[in-house]
């Protein structure tokens, strides 16, 4: 990684931005499957949470957007720590090739402005790790989808990030979340945080008392992960929200992907939530592959 981004560096100094782009595109590691989600996405017009994404554009390892229809986006303010101030409406920019999508601002756990069924599909990428509720943002994002609308949701495994000595969040847990209708205030896990938060993985928080503090004004920033997440503890929860799962992928340096479909019948994903479940014996996650 760290040669990669010396490459990058580079040809952005000497070659200049178009240049550089394209070495962003050679050397990107390519998420697994991504002509599936490419093929199922074509031409769809949808919402993402929290975006843009740099994974989902044309440098990143997933490059969706560049064959969807239209996009809109979904941010709980109009400043935020990673895209700055935004402005409502039309304004969202995702592609340089795409018309820009509505930004709407709003919690995500609670999109008033949209009605039901509204889109063919939602996308979040690294997002619902830093909401307090995520079972009853996925119900509400189950809401404003079309009959057979799909969710594609990307998480990052506890394995590969500075999460990796806290617990794995149980979905029993998250479910009490929902039950006791948990506000996005909520600071329930700081302590865990401030005890196992690996800052050496995270030089961007800089020091322990910044961390800290950043931490404390959480319902501001929005910067901390409430829940960690593994690969089945990922897919139990979009079951539990009653989606039927289409596909999982997991891939380095910490991404699990989940794509799935609005059911509003019992859905069936024994599948994907046994021991047996595919993406055990192919995760490159070691706690993935313990039974």
């Amino acid at each position: 990684m760290r040669i990669f981004s010396h490459v990058r560096r580079v040809a952005r100094k000497v070659a200049g931005p178009r240049v550089a782009s394209y070495a962003r595109r050679v050397l990107r590691r390519e998420h697994p499957g991504t002509e599936f989600y490419c093929s199922v996405l074509n031409g769809r017009w949808g919402l993402e949470l929290g975006g843009p994404s740099e994974i989902l554009g044309d440098a990143g390892a997933l490059p969706i957007y560049r064959i969807l229809g239209g996009l809109d986006n979904c941010l709980y303010s109009a400043r935020t720590i990673w895209t700055g101030d935004v402005q409502k409406g039309r304004s969202f920019l995702y592609h340089p090739l795409k018309p820009n999508g509505n930004q709407i601002i709003c919690e995500a756990t609670q999109l008033r402005s949209i009605t039901d069924s509204a889109y063919e599909f939602v996308l979040a990428s690294h997002c619902l790790e830093h909401v307090a509720n995520p079972l009853r943002a996925l119900v509400e994002w189950k809401r404003v989808l079309r009959q057979d609308g799909l969710l594609l949701l990307i998480l990052p495994h506890k394995d590969g990030t500075f999460d990796w000595r806290r617990p794995t969040t149980t979905l029993v847990h998250m479910i009490e979340d929902s039950r006791n209708q948990i506000g996005e205030d909520d600071l329930t896990h700081l302590p865990e945080i401030l005890a196992l938060h690996d800052l050496e993985r995270d030089k961007a928080a800089g020091s322990k008392e910044e961390f800290r503090q950043r931490c404390a004004q959480n319902y501001s920033n929005r910067a901390m992960h409430h829940h960690v997440f593994d690969t089945a503890t990922a897919v139990a929860l979009v079951d539990n929200a009653a989606f039927q799962v289409l596909r999982v992928d997991t891939s380095k340096p910490y991404h699990i992907t989940i794509l799935a479909r609005r059911c509003d019948q019992t859905c069936d994903n024994s599948a994907f939530l046994g021991p047996n479940a595919p993406y055990r014996r192919l995760s490159p996650f070691p706690s993935d592959r313990l039974t």
